[in-house]
């Protein structure tokens, strides 16, 4: 410990001496006599010398001496305030001086050095991800003091920070080096010696009989021993603190088998080696209980009966100490316990407290002590944190307003909409009601964190004819009626309004291009939750010239294999240039869809209904990437009705609830009204004129059906939540006309489902661990498809900024070439594992590895990389 305290008390005579002769002149420097008796002096003077960065007065209260108090030389009190300045840990060196003495005054000197402050600090045996969080808990900084006490409270940190990730063994060691080039200031070095981590050698379980020593083992979750195959994916790294919760849960697994008195006798954690540790716990059981009556008190807004049938539990059962608590406790229960049940109803002042009444023998009569309360009314919602949208934007998403009987339920949902607005972090949210029983009412609080939410994509792929680049701008905050007033704009646009512009470009330079713009107002008008939605496209892209694959063959002398390895030969770019390029086979498309989309109120306020019609024209020229259809001009007008039901917490890493659409396209049937004409006749003549009077004016009907539910595997309100996510949706595309299939619209289902620049109009379908398209190659459209599976997601950062979780799944699915060769359960499978970003200026990206077990079109699947932009549904 580098703090020194030196008391230097200097007096010219002992007491007795200044009792006989008292000093006629001013004595510099005294010398004390500490065998002398003490004499009492008058402070007449103190001065501060050593610190010019603290004013004298500040450092002067530190010691409790001030002028004009009388002392004893010597005795305690110059002692008592050189402790006092030790107490405040600011000074490496402390001297307290008697300057000078004149009869019975004294002038003291305080002589003081501050402690030193870090000029740098250097850390040694640690990653940057651990720097990185060193730093936010230790919280030293360049320019602050550093004491003793710091140092030491830095040791216990870093230790109990390693402890946690299981270096439990961790060397902590710290050294202050004077920085000869700062006088004052010391460079920090931080040494820390991992060792090894410890782990769990075995567990050694003593006083029980009901459950086994596996049985309890299983319930500590984070207390495992190795080598054991049942803890090949559980946690073998001893944590004292997870220790202590396993500790809590086998108490609390007693107690949910009836053993209320169930307890931990002695719990010791030895040392095995230097890797490992053996644990040891010692148990008391206690007998088991039953349930001998249950009686509610107070209970005037629901009868006993409706309240017994809530609680679930009933005389003659064994007393579940889970059950109980998850039926009557708000914090712990489920949506449809009786607290919820209250509270949705207005009474947040209600309290329900369980008493065991009586315990004889193995029985315990319950009783259910009930404070109702009133109904509290909201007073205020009061928004903070909010600096990227009007707040009457908020507001409207809310389903708690002033005035309103408080409901907890549309507190939850209100948390929920804000969430999936996107434009503010949901793991830092703190919504909360603040309630006021004198007066029966509640304030809602909802403080927020903003995030910016607009996305830049810029990408690069690559096709048959070379680089395709991409350049999309989403703003998310968009605010139309100031779009022609520059001075609302935050940076470069109109911003406020929550509503969605998208414009983006795709082009393969004279190969292929690509133009979309969109608009979306999810409260058009403003009063209603009605969203408008408008959206315009058009792209243009040839085919590849017959001499380009033709090359490819002859030089690769292998064949149809051989030559997509041409593709990779030293005279790839120049043949690309030369013969790729084929302005006579080209395909166009232009498409406008306007939209009206109201939130419904039955079967509840989940549901969404919207409708959108659409046209679109297709141009084709020596198209021979499509079945049905390669030259002439096709029309299309399509009436869009989607049902949908919302109710997932949060978009990014969904924790909980489902996802669930029906979509259908409808056409007129044109075929009605083009006159009598034989239309098995022209199908079968299958010419270029007759196929452009059967396909002048398209016509179908398309069925979509999507499903995801997500369902928390741990805490569902922790933040490091394991979720399991599953997946059902299928697709039927069929016409009125047997002889008139809809040469457009198809599905493209397998590989990584993202749309690209060549696939022919069609509705891209992911299906991982097969190729792109391998479920539907040319002459195979697909007409029906349907698509199975579940993920396990995992968590590893959820921040404002950034979200990755990583995921393993099975998948299965498959397509077919009619409606009525539909076959739901006739898949073929796959399984793997991918990771997710989330980045706000680009938005979802990932790559998934899978492997395709079965065979399609004499290709096994196998071993597939998948690249993933954009987060589908």
């Amino acid at each position: 410990m580098r703090h020194q305290l030196l008391i230097i008390l200097i007096a010219l005579f002992s007491a007795s001496s200044f009792a006989q002769n008292a000093p006629t002149d001013t004595v510099y420097n005294p010398k004390i006599i500490y065998t002398g008796m003490p004499s009492t002096y008058e402070i007449a003077g103190i001065k501060v010398t050593g610190v010019p960065n603290y004013e004298d007065d500040i450092v002067i209260g530190y010691s409790g001496l001030n002028v004009g108090d009388f002392i004893e030389i010597p005795g305690n009190d110059i002692t008592n305030a050189a402790k006092r300045f030790a107490r405040q840990g600011l000074f490496s060196s402390i001297q307290i001086k008697v300057e000078k003495m004149y009869g019975d005054k004294v002038w003291l000197e305080f002589a003081l050095k501050p402690q030193p402050r870090i000029a740098a600090i250097n850390y040694h045996g640690t990653s940057g991800g651990e720097r990185k969080d060193l730093e936010e808990k230790l919280q030293l900084m360049k320019g602050n003091q550093i004491t003793p006490n710091i140092v030491n409270r830095a040791k216990q940190i870093i230790k109990a920070f390693y402890s946690q990730k299981g270096f439990g063994n961790a060397d902590v060691r710290i050294e202050q080096t004077p920085d000869l080039s700062a006088p004052g200031e010391d460079i920090v070095d931080i040494y820390v010696n991992k060792n090894n981590k410890v782990k769990v050698h075995k567990i050694y379980i003593d006083g029980n009989e009901v459950l086994s020593d596996n049985a309890i083992q299983r319930t500590m979750k984070k207390t495992n021993e190795k080598g054991k195959l049942i803890n090949l994916f559980r946690q073998k790294k001893f944590v004292e603190s997870d220790f202590q919760d396993d500790l809590n849960r086998i108490i609390e697994k007693y107690n949910e088998k009836g053993y209320r008195d169930a307890k931990i006798l002695s719990d010791s954690v030895v040392p095995y080696d230097d890797k490992t540790v053996d644990v040891y716990i010692t148990l008391e059981e206690g007998k088991k209980y039953y349930i001998s009556s249950i009686d509610w008190v107070g209970n005037t807004v629901y009868p006993s009966d409706f309240l017994d049938y809530v609680l679930d539990m009933k005389p003659g059962d064994v007393y579940n100490q889970k059950i109980l608590e998850k039926r009557t406790d708000p914090n712990k229960g489920d949506d449809d316990n009786i607290p919820n049940i209250y509270q949705n109803q207005g009474y947040l002042f209600y309290q329900l407290i369980p008493i065991e009444k009586n315990v004889h023998g193995d029985s315990i009569a319950l009783e259910m002590r009930m404070i109702e309360g009133p109904k509290a009314t909201i007073n205020n919602v009061i928004i903070n944190g909010n600096d990227r949208l009007y707040e009457k934007v908020i507001r409207r998403e809310l389903f708690v307003k002033p005035g309103e009987l408080f409901n907890k339920q549309d507190l939850i949902r209100s948390a929920r909409e804000i969430a999936q607005t996107g434009h503010f972090d949901p793991e830092n949210m703190d919504i909360r009601p603040e309630p006021n029983a004198e007066n029966g009412t509640v304030d809602i609080i909802f403080d927020l964190e903003s995030k910016a939410n607009d996305q830049i994509e810029v990408s690069f792929g690559w096709g048959q004819t070379g680089l395709i680049g991409k350049l999309a701008l989403k703003f998310t905050n968009f605010s139309i009626k100031n779009l022609f007033n520059p001075g609302s704009y935050k940076g470069l646009i109109p911003q406020g309004e929550g509503q969605t512009f998208t414009i983006s470009a795709q082009t393969n330079a004279k190969y292929y291009q690509s133009y979309a713009i969109s608009f979306l107002d999810p409260w058009f008008g403003g009063k209603r939750p009605n969203s408008l939605s408008i959206s315009a496209w058009y792209s243009r892209q040839t085919g590849i010239n017959s001499s380009f694959y033709n090359r490819r063959w002859m030089n690769s002398g292998y064949g149809y294999g051989g030559m997509w390895g041409g593709y990779l030969g030293n005279d790839y770019y120049q043949s690309t240039i030369e013969d790729a390029y084929d302005p006579n086979k080209v395909l166009q498309m232009v498409g406008i869809n306007v939209g009206i989309g109201k939130r419904l109120h039955w079967p509840d306020d989940a549901f969404t209904f919207q409708a959108e019609i659409g046209y679109q024209w297709y141009y084709l020229k020596n198209w021979d990437y499509l079945y049905y259809m390669n030259n002439g001009t096709s029309n299309s007008i399509v009436l869009g009705l989607t049902l949908a039901r919302q109710s997932i917490d949060q978009p990014l890493y969904t924790r909980r609830g489902s996802i669930f659409s029906v979509n259908l396209q409808l056409t007129p049937p044109a075929s009605l009204f083009s006159g009598k004409k034989d239309w098995e006749k022209l199908y079968k003549e299958n010419t270029v004129e007759s196929k452009k009077q059967l396909y002048r004016w398209i016509e179908y009907w398309k069925l979509r059906i999507k499903s995801r539910t997500y369902t928390p595997l741990t805490d569902p309100d922790g933040k490091w939540t394991l979720v399991l996510m599953t997946r059902a949706d299928f697709g039927l595309l069929g016409s009125y006309n047997k002889w008139l299939k809809s040469p457009f619209e198809t599905f493209y289902v397998g590989g990584d489902g993202m749309s690209g620049s060549y696939t022919y109009a069609t509705e891209t379908i992911g299906l991982r661990g097969y190729e792109n398209g391998q479920f539907t190659p040319w002459t195979k459209e697909g007409y029906a498809y349907s698509r199975v599976g579940v993920e396990l997601h995992f968590p590893f950062m959820l921040s404002a900024s950034t979200t990755i979780y990583g995921l393993t799944f099975l998948e299965a699915g498959n397509a077919w070439t009619d409606v009525k060769s539909f076959s739901p359960f006739d898949l073929k499978r796959s399984a793997g594992a991918g990771v997710r970003i989330y980045l706000p200026m680009v938005g979802m990206m990932g790559i998934d590895w899978a492997y395709g077990f079965d065979t399609v079109f004499g290709r096994k699947g196998g071993s597939q990389f998948h690249f993933i932009l954009g987060q589908e549904f």
